[in-house]
């Protein structure tokens, strides 16, 4: 166990106060918004470099005023008090333009994940209830695919091609002379919602979390603090912008202080050290999955030659923590641990190898975070005689809550739920510690050292990560379920070496003349990449416990390998296009990383 320096718990320190200064402001200030923000930046630094994009950036200036025109458009479709907007694009300068406008007049932009399609866009669309979408260049056919299953009042617009069906909304931004920009309508203030973006959550579909203007400023404040982000300043940002790192930390952090956000459509390990050295790049926004890709990528001359200061991101697994600090020599790291829905976060500024981070002690009064004793086997937080929860020891894994704040003390912070009530409810804990007390409930499962530093240990339940993604086992398992030939399935996830994550798999009782070309592009054309099944292990029948729930703890105990099974089991092989029979040799291939999953 390492003990940090007296240097580095300095800067641990001053990262934590820097976040609380810059945070301290912004309930005093009910009606500064992020898109307020925006403007006096645009008065105070217009030609700035705000957003550099591919094939175009704003100044901004620019981006104010490419704003403020989506805010016209806004309001003459009358998407103003909460009206929601979904919008399904990829990663470009004009998407923050587009969401900074719509939230700028009170209403609502559901961030739509690019590589849904079928049911799952579907529910993504409907459960949010809105009157517009907004679809991006190439994206278009897979929202007409499902167009006849959509709300008959959805209006749907393109951006970035003319087309024969919808109108452009880039072409229908141009405010008329005379006509009012924001003139009789109420600006929104903190306390209202701004966007909503989609988490799996631990069951079912994707789940809607509803996001406030004062958490879109107390992230981007605080991660702002926490960076210690400069006007000269450059973020790398390759993450997608429908999730609230690669849209939110990522931009806001470096926008509320003038700095500039480099934006790309998706990571590249053979560009990456070409672009940070090209552009300038002094902070890159990571997930774990992309860290352990420029790890495995040859050695690169720009990989010892940039600028960088700081990698901010969570999800770096321990085996690759090591390596990824002592090849590319970045000065500082700051690893997170934070979910959309959740009402906490956990820094690790002192750069603790493997750690997702701590609450400093002197903050353990406002950030009551906690974990409780967890029974796997009954999937619910163990109680003491006294019906309360049991707190862990030091190095005892259980589930992470945080208690929501009450009104009566400043301990604890809000949960804001999602649009789904029931499934806000689920995230509840009650009398935990105390009669009427309420923690969120995370989902996930740490342990805790004895000096405070929080580290990951599984999640709970039905969702495992997998390329960056949390997947849900419910909606895979209809997926599979739904294809010709299959009686039953039950999706789970396995651990594969050398990857981030866990792989999907799924066990199936199926009839003898199953097709497997059938069944993989069944599973193709229903679910997005990162949610098909990469095994698939084929059984008589599936265990089911005395209630006649599937039980799934022996099967991923077993995992794909052949020899321990005498089912046949199957990977989905990108070199062969197909399912291929695993066999020892195969599995070997596979354990030992030479094989693309």
């Amino acid at each position: 166990m390492s003990n940090p320096s007296i240097a580095t718990e300095k800067l641990a320190r001053d990262a934590w106060i820097r976040a609380l200064q810059a945070t301290a402001p912004i309930a005093q200030n009910p009606t500064v918004t992020l898109p307020v923000v925006i403007d006096r930046l645009a008065d105070a630094c217009p030609e700035s470099p705000a957003l550099i994009g591919e094939a175009e950036s704003l100044t901004y200036r620019a981006l104010a005023e490419r704003m403020r025109s989506y805010a016209g458009w806004g309001l003459r479709q009358r998407v103003g008090d909460g009206g929601v907007v979904c919008l399904l694009m990829r990663n470009c300068p004009e998407y923050m333009a587009l969401w900074l406008g719509i939230t700028r007049i009170g209403g609502v932009v559901a961030l739509l994940n690019t590589r849904l399609s079928g049911d799952s866009l579907v529910h993504a669309i409907n459960v949010v209830a809105p009157t517009h979408l907004v679809v991006g260049t190439g994206l278009v056919g897979v929202v007409e695919a499902v167009t006849p299953r959509l709300r008959p009042e959805l209006s749907v617009w393109v951006h970035g091609e003319d087309h024969p069906h919808h109108a452009r909304v880039d072409a229908a931004t141009t405010v008329e002379d005379g006509e009012p920009d924001t003139a009789g309508y109420r600006p929104p203030t903190l306390a209202d919602r701004a966007l909503c973006i989609y988490t799996s959550g631990t069951t079912g579909l994707p789940k809607a979390a509803n996001v406030s203007h004062f958490r879109l400023m107390q992230w981007s404040r605080w991660f702002a603090g926490m960076m210690g982000a400069r006007a000269d300043d450059r973020m790398y940002n390759c993450l997608p912008m429908y999730h609230s790192v690669g849209g939110v930390v990522a931009t806001g952090a470096m926008l509320v202080s003038g700095g500039s956000v480099v934006i790309r459509e998706r990571f590249s390990a053979s560009r990456f050290w070409d672009d940070v050295a090209t552009l300038g790049c002094t902070v890159f926004q990571y997930i774990g999955e992309l860290c352990r890709y420029l790890v495995n990528s040859p050695p690169h001359p720009g990989e010892a030659a940039h600028r960088l200061r700081l990698a901010c991101g969570n999800g770096l697994r321990p085996d690759v923590w090591g390596e990824f600090r002592r090849r590319f020599q970045i000065p500082q790291h700051l690893e997170f641990y934070a979910a959309t829905e959740a009402n906490f976060s956990l820094y690790n500024c002192e750069s603790e190898p493997g750690s997702i981070g701590r609450i400093p002690p002197f903050l353990a009064h406002r950030f009551p975070v906690a974990l409780v004793k967890f029974d796997i086997e009954r999937g619910e937080p163990v109680r003491g005689e006294d019906g309360f929860c049991l707190r862990c020891a030091p190095d005892e894994i259980g589930e992470a809550v945080s208690r929501i704040a009450d009104g009566r003390s400043d301990a604890g912070s809000p949960f804001e739920g999602y649009t789904d009530r029931e499934a806000s409810a689920k995230k509840v804990l009650r009398d935990v510690f105390a009669a009427g007390d309420a923690w969120f409930r995370s989902g996930d499962l740490m342990r805790k050292d004895a000096r405070g530093f929080y580290y990951f240990v599984d999640r709970i339940g039905d969702t495992f990560r997998w390329k960056g993604e949390n997947v849900s086992t419910m909606e895979v398992a209809e997926a599979v379920a739904a294809c010709p030939g299959i009686t039953e399935a039950v999706v789970y996830g396995v651990a594969v070496p050398a990857a981030d994550g866990r792989a999907g798999m799924a066990a199936i009782v199926a009839g003898r003349d199953l097709d497997f070309a059938a069944l993989r592009r069944h599973l193709h054309a229903s679910l997005p990449e990162f949610a098909r099944p990469v095994f698939v292990r084929v059984r008589d029948a599936i265990d089911v416990t005395e209630t006649f729930k599937q039980k799934k703890q022996e099967l991923v105990r077993d995992g794909y390998d052949p020899r321990v099974s005498i089912d046949a089991i199957y990977v989905d092989s990108r070199d062969a296009d197909a399912f291929v029979r695993l066999d020892a040799a195969l599995y070997d291939r596979i354990a030992a990383g030479a094989m693309r999953l």
